[in-house]
């Protein structure tokens, strides 16, 4: 073997589509049980069909990626457990999965710190209990999901932000409801 086939043929070959991926691993297509988990620090995020690893992109973060978010223009990623609770194909992002972001303990804690006040706070909760949008028009910020437009440098307002060929592919298998975990 030439030493050009040598150094070929040690390179990983990269990942297949999502749905090839799932085929090698014996998952069925569309795959069951599915939920997202974004890790900030590794600037990865991962889809599972239950406890099965199908596979990993690589993500684009809010401009200022490390903490959690605290309000609307701090450009953080919020940490936490979400849900998809909008989806839209005619995004300026391609297409974006909308998250349940704020949540009910966001609502508490923007409560407390005087950032909402306590209709914001119940509407907030409310949606929450019935996992529908939350209000994405209060001081704590919204509007955060899972979208295209690249992944090569933390660019967003806090989205996490993939390739458009990879948010094709998330989009195929995440409906409403869709359980994403946001680690810091």
């Amino acid at each position: 073997m030439a030493a050009s086939e040598t150094e070929a043929a040690a390179e990983p070959k990269p990942p297949g589509t999502l749905e090839e991926e799932a085929a090698k691993k014996g998952v069925a297509w569309p795959p069951p049980e599915v939920h997202l988990l974004v890790d900030k620090s590794d600037r990865r995020l991962w889809v599972y069909s239950g406890e099965i690893d199908l596979k990993v992109y690589r993500v684009g973060l809010g401009g200022t990626p490390e903490g959690d978010k605290v309000r609307q223009g701090d450009q953080r990623t919020p940490v936490g457990r979400f849900t998809v609770v909008t989806r839209n194909d005619r995004s300026h992002y391609h297409l974006f999965l909308g998250l349940s972001y704020p949540d009910a303990e966001d609502a508490e804690r923007g409560l407390k710190e005087g950032l909402i006040n306590t209709a914001e706070a119940a509407a907030i909760q409310a949606a929450a209990g019935t996992g529908a949008k939350p209000p994405w028009n209060t001081t704590l910020g919204g509007a955060i999901g899972i979208h295209g437009n690249g992944s090569g440098w933390d660019w967003t307002l806090g989205c996490v932000a993939v390739e458009d060929h990879e948010i094709e592919e998330i989009w195929a298998i995440a409906p409403h409801g869709t359980p994403v975990e946001i680690r810091g």
